[in-house]
């Protein structure tokens, strides 16, 4: 698919998802979001990158929805037609970062607003540039609840009570401080945002192929039950994955005093 609102580039292990629209600060629109979930599924069935950069163009990563291009479109209401939108496209897409057969690091330059905070927190990583922000003000300035994730992401991270001012206030939250709050993975200087970033992608491109599935899901169970539970989870995927060569390769590498190189599946 030849694509208009985003760029997709990949080299041998890695694969750069840019949203492509810096005259509106990369504002999602539903033909912006349709390009994005395409790209997903192709990096997801071709099975050739090992992980996913996604990043915005220009001086902004994404400032959430672009409020000048809503429409009703269908002739219903705004509210039905965005929740349509919603539910086609916007869930979809959050969805699609957080079942990527790859890891997904998010390279978060400038603004991450609205809607964008949630596409940022969907990544595994996240790395902001040291002018970034994060800002989350649907109920201050618009009365509407944050979306795309944000209200399930935030309280993960920064617990409930700062998630609460950030959704109530409207304030900018600095990336250094997101970075000191546990938002986010780490804070760079901006020169090196995209070098940190593609570090990163290369590190976690040479894991096992199965160990982000792995993580992600481990972490979910440990949110949705008590420790004897997650304890029991713990024996079980042990159990399966010891038996596996990557386990095998990785003692040898250990006992070779070499780093592992671990088959692409």
């Amino acid at each position: 698919m030849r694509y208009e609102a985003i760029l997709l580039e990949q080299d041998d292990t890695t694969a750069i998802l840019t949203l492509n629209q810096p005259a509106s600060r990369n504002g999602l629109t539903a033909h912006l979001q349709d390009e994005v979930l395409d790209a997903l599924d192709h990096l997801s069935q071709q099975g050739d990158a090992r992980a996913l950069i996604v990043t915005g163009a220009g001086n902004s990563f994404c400032s959430g929805a672009d409020l000048a291009h809503l429409d009703t479109g269908s002739g219903g209401s705004l509210g039905q037609s965005v929740a349509q939108i919603m539910e086609d496209l916007s869930n979809p897409l959050i969805l699609a970062l957080q079942n990527m057969p790859i890891p997904v690091v998010a390279a978060v330059n400038g603004a991450a607003a609205g809607a964008g905070v949630g596409i940022a927190l969907a990544a595994d990583i996240v790395i902001a540039g040291r002018s970034a922000f994060f800002l989350s003000n649907f109920l201050p300035r618009l009365g509407i609840v944050p979306d795309m994730g944000t209200t399930w992401f935030l309280p993960q991270r920064v617990g409930r009570a700062r998630a609460m001012g950030l959704m109530l206030l409207g304030d900018r939250l600095p990336a250094e401080k997101a970075a000191e709050w546990g938002l986010i993975w780490s804070c760079v200087d901006d020169r090196m945002l995209m070098n940190e970033a593609r570090g990163m992608a290369a590190r976690l491109a040479s894991a096992p192929s199965h160990a982000v599935s792995e993580a992600r899901r481990a972490l979910d169970k440990a949110g949705s039950q008590d420790l004897a539970a997650q304890l029991e989870y713990e024996k079980e995927r042990q159990g399966e994955l010891l038996d596996l060569p990557s386990f095998r390769e990785g003692v040898q590498a250990f006992l070779e005093k070499r780093e592992p190189v671990f088959q692409r599946t």
